[in-house]
This record gives structure tokens, sequence and C-alpha cells, in this order.
């Protein structure tokens, strides 16, 4: 009953979703049953598949006639090695990546987990609690639920390792040291092909994970294709096998049969794009290139809003299907295939949004879930850095607006020279302006050093809300590119329940709670949905030179048996470099209010404010006309980045915290709590000055 009662909300909220997610079950189970049926790609499949009668062609066959346009063939080799020379550190960054796959040497989640050069990797390993899944059929694996968390070995099992030692092929001149890397690779695809049948064990429990994986190991292949050691046709048959297969299971097991399909289905569809592009012979190739661009043009719309912002209320999913539609825009493109005008329109206005929400150091706000997912592993990213998309962008597209910061490396490694010629090319971009997302439910006021993010719509995934969080009326503030005001982030999923709802809990964002109650109730065994019952929105948006203002609501509390409205109001004073912050509530009764602003670490202390800062804080518009004698100072004692002034009778405190930068992540922090007892109608102001 309680899964008929879900599914019944979800009819209510995406109406016609469920029906269509019924109609895809049955076409799931139908691709399955075939997939069960076909004849397995065998080694003779393989050489009747690329026309050749013995294994020794395979070589020529299929490396050597990697000649389109692909960023990842030997003829690309020169002009990305050229443009890698022109980027500060690029080629130093690319040998440490490398000699670290060599090593067998993997970043989990913020944890350094080393199996040794030449060894086997633990491929069914969790690496933070040491359970090991069991190579047995997935339809009898336990993948998820207390205690376990399948992405810490899925990690390991996007072979993105394969990607770093092309990388360090192509940029090492020594020829030593590059045939370390072709042997490597040829050691690591044997070693995780031996351990991981098809279909067995949690390397197979995910066909977004089955393709992700597969896009690595197939551009890997083309990065290596003048490799003696790769060219061996026993291993050539081997590894063109596997990505046959890897690609068979993922169209039987396309993750289309949600109410609401999201990024694992892109993610399903660009591996298939690539493998398909790359490797064309293979058996089922040409059928499946033609479902992923047709996917991929219908995906691109239903999951991209047209202002630009991913449909999953999360901004940190919004950079992983920013680098999924550019993987696959990218190789199809190469290979002379069309994913259409509007599939480009919403991908390139994807780069101007993210531009828009990032500070000066290239971080955007944790607004919904973070799980650090990416699909172009060409250098590592801090899970919160997007600054680095928009001159990726202005290169990918030509586009004046975005030039702004350094050429990326992954541009580097995706356009070449040509793409660091047509960025150079771009006059510099103005400043990035404030600007409203009302689709996605993000609105941005930028000023005086300051970018202030705020989440007030719809939940994400049309109503779904697998990715969203309690956070309406919630925001970020970064000063000078620095994060100050924060949202706590993800910390884990399926691993801890428990600590999975308090991440995505309204009192673990920076908005008021009322009488304890959650803005949208939390259920404990549905983790990736979360009811529309905010109704959050924006009243009023305006720019202007000195003064910004958002006005934003909810009824998330309309609910309770006294019923409350709550409006915030932010006004962005950019002459007194302040932002100054009013809460309504409307509605009856008598209610427990409780504020928080939390913080990314422990520094910050109660202090009296000078007379010259109260002063400065009363000049701002809306404003109290009396504070608290104690406000509460931010960032280190030495360096404090900004002052929190309270209205009298809001009297602060400061209460341990946490704080997630990524997913798996965890350090100490501290929020600033006030508490007031009230009854509606009733203000609550307060005022942040930069310093």
């Amino acid at each position: 009953m309680g899964t008929l009662g879900y599914y019944s909300a979800l009819a209510k909220l995406a109406p016609g979703a469920l029906t269509k997610g019924v109609a895809r079950r049955v076409q799931g189970v139908a691709r399955q049953a075939l997939y069960r049926r076909r004849e397995r790609l065998d080694a003779p499949r393989v050489l009747r598949a690329f026309d050749v009668s013995r294994a020794e062609e395979l070589a020529e066959r299929v490396l050597e006639a990697r000649l389109g346009g692909a960023w990842c063939e030997v003829t690309q080799r020169a002009c990305v090695r050229e443009a890698l020379a022109a980027l500060p550190g690029a080629e130093a960054r690319v040998r440490a990546r490398a000699r670290a796959a060599l090593r067998g040497e993997f970043d989990v989640f913020g944890r350094k987990v080393c199996f040794g050069e030449g060894q086997p990797v633990d491929w069914s390993v969790d690496p933070l609690t040491g359970y090991h899944y069991p190579v047995e059929p997935v339809e009898r694996l336990r993948v998820v639920g207390p205690g376990v968390d399948p992405k810490y070995p899925w990690v390991l099992g996007r072979l993105e390792m394969l990607v770093a030692l092309g990388q360090g092929y192509w940029v090492e001149r020594e020829e030593a040291a590059r045939r370390a890397f072709s042997r490597a690779f040829v050691e690591r695809t044997l070693d995780f092909l031996r351990a991981n049948p098809v279909g067995q064990g949690v390397q197979w429990a995910c066909a977004m994970e089955v393709a992700l994986r597969a896009a690595n190991l197939a551009q890997a292949l083309v990065m290596f294709a003048d490799a003696p050691e790769v060219r061996r046709p026993e291993f050539l048959v081997q590894v063109l096998g596997a990505l046959g297969e890897h690609s068979a299971w993922v169209e039987a097991h396309l993750e289309d049969r949600g109410v609401v399909p999201n990024n694992h289905l892109v993610a399903n569809l660009v591996g298939l794009l690539v493998v398909g592009v790359l490797f064309p012979e293979l058996p089922e190739a040409p059928r499946q290139v033609a479902r992923a661009v047709a996917g991929l043009r219908a995906q691109s719309e239903a999951q991209v809003h047209p202002e630009g912002t991913s449909f999953e209320g999360s901004v940190p999913y919004h950079r992983l299907v920013v680098e999924l539609l550019t993987l696959a825009w990218v190789v199809a493109r190469g290979a002379g295939l069309s994913l259409g005008d509007a599939y480009g329109d919403r991908l390139h206005r994807m780069y101007v949004a993210a531009r828009v929400w990032c500070s000066e150091a290239g971080l955007a706000p944790q607004v919904g879930d973070n799980d650090s997912g990416r699909a172009l592993p060409f250098r590592e990213r801090d899970p919160r850095e997007q600054g680095y998309l928009a001159p990726l962008g202005a290169a990918l597209f030509g586009d004046a607006s975005l030039a702004e910061g350094l050429f990326p490396d992954e541009a580097a490694w995706l356009l070449g020279w040509a793409g660091l010629e047509r960025f150079r090319a771009l006059p510099p971009a103005p400043p990035a302006a404030s600007a409203s997302f009302p689709a996605a439910g993000l609105h941005v006021l930028r000023g005086a050093g300051a970018v202030v993010t705020v989440s007030a719509g719809p939940q994400g995934q049309r109503g779904v809300g697998g990715h969203s969080h309690n956070d309406k009326l919630s925001f970020e503030l970064h000063l000078r590119g620095r994060p100050v005001i924060v949202d706590p982030g993800t910390f884990t999923y399926t691993r801890e329940p428990a600590v999975r709802n308090a991440f995505r809990s309204t009192a673990m964002h920076n908005t008021l709670q009322v009488d304890g109650a959650e803005q949208a109730p939390l259920d404990g065994s549905r983790l990736f949905a979360l009811p529309e019952t905010a109704r959050a929105r924006a009243r009023v948006f305006h720019v202007g030179a000195e003064l910004e203002r958002l006005t934003v609501r909810h009824e998330g509390y309309r609910g309770l048996s006294s019923p409350v409205g709550v409006e915030r109001s932010f006004l962005l004073d950019k002459r007194e470099r302040a932002l100054g912050v009013t809460d309504v509530l409307v509605g009856e009764g008598v209610h427990e209010v409780v504020g928080r602003l939390h913080l990314p670490d422990t520094r910050a202390r109660l202090r009296e404010p000078r007379p010259e800062e109260v002063s400065r804080a009363l000049r701002v518009p809306e404003a109290p006309r009396d504070f608290e004698p104690l406000g509460v100072e931010l960032g280190p004692a030495e360096a404090p980045v900004a002052l929190v002034l309270f209205v009298t009778g809001l009297s602060p405190r400061l209460e341990p915290s946490g704080y997630s930068p990524g997913y798996g992540l965890a350090v100490p922090a501290r929020a600033v709590v006030v508490r007031v007892r009230l009854a509606p109608p009733a203000w609550l102001r307060w005022v942040v000055l930069f310093v």
C-alpha cells in the first residue's frame, strides 16, 4: 500500500507520466527478453563483424581506420598536445594523473585508495567499509541498503583511469614511459573483464555505470591505437567483444522505466553513442547510434528547461548533465551526426546558466544533491567547481559572452589547438550579471563581490524531487569567490538513510523552520522522492545599478494546525556592500520559529559590532532600526569576511553542524541559530555586512 500511495502521489505530480512509465516498463521487459536470447559476441562474431578472417588482421582493420573527427583519435594527438603545452601546468597535471593510474591509485570521494602498480584491483570492494559485493547475477544482488553504498566501487568501475593512462601516453615523450602506460591500459582492462563477468556483480547493477565505463573504455582504446601492446589480436578480440557486450547490456537495461526518466537515461544514451560512433562495425552499433541520437534529442528537451537549467532540481547535477551532453555533442559532430539545433541551443544555454551562479573562484552553490559525478575525466575538479564550464562553452560555441577565465584542460582535450585559437579570438566577456531561472527555481543576485543564490521553485524532475532538498527560500552567499553561508550538501545516499534525510531536511538549510515541521514530508523508504507541497516561487526579481531585490515565498507550513505562509526578501545593497534579509510570516496561532545560517567551517564568533558597522547596517534599506548587542563575525579571526547583525529579539547562537563539500565528504562546521516564539503577522530582519 505504501508503494501504491507513492505512485498515486506521482501520478498527481506528473500527470500522464505514470502511464508512460508503465508502458516503458513493458518495453523494458521485452528488451531484456530479447537480450537473453541474443548470441553473445564471442571471438568468431567479432571477426565477422569487422570483416576479417584472422585475429591478426584486427589491428589494421579496427585501429587504423579510426580517421574521423573524434577528439580521441591518433590524428588529433598533435593539436591536443599543442593546446596543452600552452596551458600553465597542464602537462604536469596530465603526468600526475597518468602516474597515479599506473600505481593503481584511485581518488574515491576524497579518499586515496592504492592497489599498487601491476597489482589486480578489487573491483567489488567498498573502500570505506571493506565490504565486498559478491560476484553473482545482478538479479540476486543486494546493491543498496543500510551500511552499503555501491557508489564507492562504481568509482573504480567507471574505468576513468584508462583515460588517464591514455592522457599520459599522448603527452609523455619518453618511450619507456609511454610503453608503461600502454601496458597498464591492457592489464587494467583485462583485469576488470576477468573479475566482472557480464551481468554479474555490483559493476553491472546500474546501466548508467555500464554506459560510462563503456564510453571511457572506447575512448581510451582509440587513444592507444598505435601502441603495440594494444594491437595484439588476443587483446583486441576481448576488448571489442566487451564493448559490444556493454552496449547490448545498456540497451537492454535502459533506465527509462521510472515515472520520470532522469540523468541516468542520458548517460545510457551517451554511452551507446560513443561506443557506436567510435566502433560502428560492432553488430548492433548502427541501431544503437540511431536510438541514442533520437533519445538524446528528446531528453535534451525533456531534461533541460528552455532557460538552460537542468530539470534535476540540483546545481551539481547540472554540471554532470552539461558534461554528458557535451561529450555526445563533440563525438557526434566529429562523426558528422547532427543532434539537432534544439539540442545545441539547450546545451549552449546550460553553459550560460552555469556562469551566472559561479563565484569568482569558479565554485557553484550546492542546491540539491551533490554526488560529485562527472563525464569528462580529464582533470580532477572540486565537486563544487563549475567555473571551467564558461570558457569551455565559449570555445565550443564561439560565444564571447562566456569568454572568461583560463582555457580549461577539458577544452584542450575535446577541441585541441583549434578550440584554443577560437577562445583566444573572442573578446573578454563582461562580468556575469544577476539572473532568475524560474523553471529551476534558482535566482541569483550579484554585485559588490557577492553572489547570492536562492532556491525558490518547484521540486526537480517535474515534481518527483529525486535530487531536491527541503531548501525553499534557502540561499548560499559567496564573497569574493569564497563560500561564506552555505548549503551543507549531501554526504551520503543509501548507506545511511537517516543521514541522507537529515542532509535533505529543512533544518540543514538556511531558511526558517516553523514548529519543527518539514517543508515537505521526508519518507525514509523513498530517499529519491520529495513531494511538491511547498509551492515555492519568486514574486519579485528586480536588478539595478545600486540595489537588487528578490522576494520569494513558500506554502510548506500551510498544513500545520495553525497554517503559516513564509515570505523572504533579499536586498543586495551594492553601495553599502551588504545583504539585507526580511522574513514575513502570515497566518494564525503562536509558533516556534527557528532560523539557521550554515557555515562551511567552525570559524565564527560572537562579538559586539562597532558603531560604524551599526551605522552602515542602518543605511541598508528596510533594515531594522535596532540590533542585538552581539553579532556574528564569519571567517578567520585574523581576516573576517562578514558580520551578521540581527534585529533586537533575535539573539544568535553558534551551534555545531557539518558541511559536506562533496559526496562522502564531511567536515566540522557551525551554524548560526536564532529562535523566537511569535504570533503572525511577524517580521524578522537581519543584515550581512561584507568585510
